[in-house]
């Protein structure tokens, strides 16, 4: 992961995603450079607009969820009452098989 993400990081910055780039930024960071991986980094990203990619793949931002009306906090009081209502109900239903 921290491979596609040092090739985004460089994009963003608009330096060239190379292997001289890549290990710099991974080794930087603390992480171990496995060779093998820049290597198969770079020829993946070869050719590819990273730009149109990540508007292809850009997820929509959903908006955060509105603060619960008074109304609704009543409901949430009554609930707990008519959970407990049906629990007593349902005792002497059972008390009722036993006579």
């Amino acid at each position: 992961m921290e491979y596609i993400y040092t090739a985004l990081l460089l994009h963003s910055a608009g330096q060239q995603i190379n292997e001289e780039n890549v290990k710099k930024v991974l080794t930087a960071s603390g992480a171990k450079v496995d060779d093998a991986r820049v290597k198969v980094l770079i020829s993946a990203l070869e050719g590819v607009n990273i730009d149109e990619v990540i508007k292809q793949t850009a997820m929509p931002v959903v908006a955060a969820a509105p603060a619960p009306k008074e109304e609704k906090t009543a409901e949430k009081k009554e609930k707990p009452e008519e959970a407990e209502k049906r629990a007593e109900e349902a005792v002497t239903g059972l008390a009722s098989l036993f006579g």
